[in-house]
């Protein structure tokens, strides 16, 4: 077994700031990642880093707008964190070497983002979280802090107290991809999850194939709630062939949306009067679903993004990878002709529910960056918030878990006396209450472990329930392929739970979910080789997304109104008498149920009263 005071799972952005601050702090770190640091999910983001730092903008501004976006579910200590703290890091970064695109002067360029109201977004042309990445990969590895690339952890050590509140994380279990060996890991002081995205819950998503909200499963079954899932961005602008990402930074430049009657429709039908292209994502997704639902789409698919207006030397400058992003995909030349461009799952506002310093209800368990939720983004995450939510949060988790900050957290985690009770609004058992009792658990990882002897024996039959499990995956002889359930999973997830969300389509998906749930039970691996088993690492992955599926559905079926990214067909208004409070999903051991606690609006030294979003 293996130990350090602080393990960080996954090596993104968040993971390695977290790395960065707790070893800064004094903590012995090590990394546990399935991929290498370069190659993880954080290197795709294209468009940029909010910060205020030029006359004229502030912090204060930076979280109205932030607030805003969120449509008031963001809580108000996350985002003023967010804003107040991004101007420092964004320096930081730069004295780090962060190559950052710059003004003839010498300054560091910033643009216009969609739902800002400073152009306030710090770029490296369009692949700013590459440079990010590699940025901060560098520190860490002049550093010393020990990373193991190529492990993927599977397993959190939780002692198995009835309350989550009373529970604590003493490790992890990985599985070591190039040898085939499980191995724990013990963590003296706390466990920092850094996990990343849940794209691969849809067939047309932005994300890595690796994007399978292993970290947001694994917490959640280990009784930490979860927080607002139903809240899913579709970005405006992805590749109708493959999902890939067209930066915001194109329309942050001037680039112009057209339907296929060269209208400019996000002022010419009025859909953001004031922004056009650059009002907030869900306004400008929901949008071209719109025109594509109205008969204005091309080719009933799509709509067109024109660059060509800017100029040659102006692209090249800033959006060169673009150019090369739709030839190689799309066949399409952006100085000659537009590009075409629909909605595709991005980003997930939802996840483990945390308080502003990364911390969960389960003792020395910590989540940041997508796999978290504060709640910073709310209801809808602006453009540009991402990667500096990665570099503030992942700073502020890593110090709090080395035992560097004394301040109380004003976000609470876990039940409390504000919590409410949610109704069971499912027309199918959730989690594993449908299955025969035989069946339970024999796929899953389990959740927590018994108490055993010490921290150390918490961590060793975590490692042995997770080899026995193992071994039953590899060794069963007959049954399905995890593809077929994650195929089933994708097509139900994109057809009934996207940008327009109906009761009847979202009741279809939970039972379809109900079905995978039971098809995966016969699920085997037909690789019977322990190293580099692709076979078997999609396998447990297909389990995370099942879960995460489930979750995301019942959240927007409860969720009897339109807020932000979350638009239901016969709940067309926005509630805040009734609504301005964050879904909650707890696992229960199998049984899951619903659960509510308020927003929290009240900020350092102002309110954020609800009005009207228009842009």
């Amino acid at each position: 077994m293996r130990e350090y005071d602080v393990i960080v799972v996954g090596a993104g952005g968040a993971g390695l700031r977290a790395a960065i601050a707790a070893q800064e702090a004094g903590a012995d770190v090590a990394m546990v990642t399935k991929l290498h640091p370069v190659r993880s999910h954080t290197g795709a983001a294209e468009g940029g880093i909010n910060a205020a730092l030029r006359e004229g903008d502030d912090w204060h501004d930076h979280a109205y707008d932030t607030m805003k976006g969120s449509d008031y579910l963001g809580d108000a200590p996350a985002v003023e964190a967010l804003t107040r703290e991004s101007p420092k890091e964004t320096i930081q970064l730069e004295n780090w070497g962060m190559a950052f695109s710059r003004d003839e002067d010498g300054q560091v360029s910033q643009r216009p983002f969609g739902g800002l109201s400073f152009p306030r977004t710090t770029y490296a042309g369009a692949e700013t979280g590459h440079h990010m990445l590699h940025t901060m990969y560098e520190q860490v590895v002049k550093r010393g802090i020990e990373v193991y690339d190529e492990w993927y952890v599977t397993r959190l050590a939780v002692s198995d107290e009835d309350e989550p509140e009373e529970r604590d994380c003493h490790g992890v279990v990985a599985y070591d991809i190039k040898r085939g060996e499980i191995e724990g890991f013990r963590a003296r002081d706390g466990v920092i999850l850094a996990t990343g995205g849940l794209g691969q819950v849809y067939d047309h998503t932005t994300n890595a194939i690796a994007n399978t909200g292993d970290g947001v499963a694994m917490a959640y079954r280990a009784g930490v709630p979860i927080e607002d899932m139903e809240m899913i961005q579709f970005h405006p602008t992805t590749l109708p062939s493959t999902g890939v990402l067209i930066s915001e930074g194109v329309r942050g430049e001037g680039g112009i949306l057209y339907n296929s009657e060269g209208e400019r429709f996000m002022f010419e039908h009025g859909y953001a009067n004031n922004d056009g292209e650059l009002a907030s994502r869900d306004v400008v997704s929901r949008a071209e679903l719109n025109e594509v639902n109205n008969g204005r789409g091309i080719e009933d698919e799509y709509v067109h993004l024109d660059m060509r207006h800017l100029g040659e030397d102006r692209i090249l400058d800033r959006l060169e990878n673009i150019l090369h992003l739709a030839e190689d995909f799309e066949g399409v030349d952006g100085l000659e002709e537009p590009m075409p461009v629909k909605p595709g799952q991005h980003y997930a506002m939802g996840g483990i529910e945390t308080d502003e310093w990364g911390a969960t209800c389960v003792g020395g368990l910590y989540a940041v960056g997508e796999c978290a939720c504060a709640s910073v983004h709310g209801a809808n995450r602006l453009g540009g918030n991402a990667l500096p939510e990665l570099a503030v949060f992942g700073a502020r988790a890593g110090r709090h878990a080395a035992g560097d900050v004394d301040e109380e957290a004003k976000i609470t985690t876990g039940w409390d006396e504000d919590s409410e009770e949610g109704e069971n609004v499912s027309p199918v058992p959730l989690g594993e209450a449908g299955l025969p009792s035989a069946e339970k658990g024999a796929l899953a990882d389990g959740g927590t472990t018994a108490e055993s002897a010490g921290d150390a024996g918490v961590v060793e039959e975590a490692v042995q329930a997770e080899r026995a499990r193992v071994h039953y995956l590899l060794e069963k002889e007959e049954g399905i392929n995890h593809a077929e359930v994650r195929s089933e999973l994708q097509e139900t997830m994109t057809e009934n739970v996207n940008v327009f969300r109906e009761e009847g389509a979202l009741k279809d998906a939970l039972e379809d979910i109900s079905e995978a749930r039971q098809d995966y039970q016969h699920v085997t691996v037909e690789d019977p080789s322990r190293t580099y088993n692709t076979d078997l690492i999609h396998t447990i992955e297909t389990r995370n997304l099942l879960d995460v599926a489930e979750a995301i559905t019942v959240g927007a079926l409860a969720r009897d109104e339109f807020r932000g990214a979350h638009w239901r067909k016969e709940h067309q208004e926005r509630k805040d008498d009734e609504w301005l409070k964050h879904t909650m999903l707890s696992w229960n051991d199998g049984s899951p149920g619903l659960w509510y606690k308020p927003a929290v609006l009240e900020g350092e030294d102002k309110s954020y009263e609800p009005k009207e979003r228009s842009y």
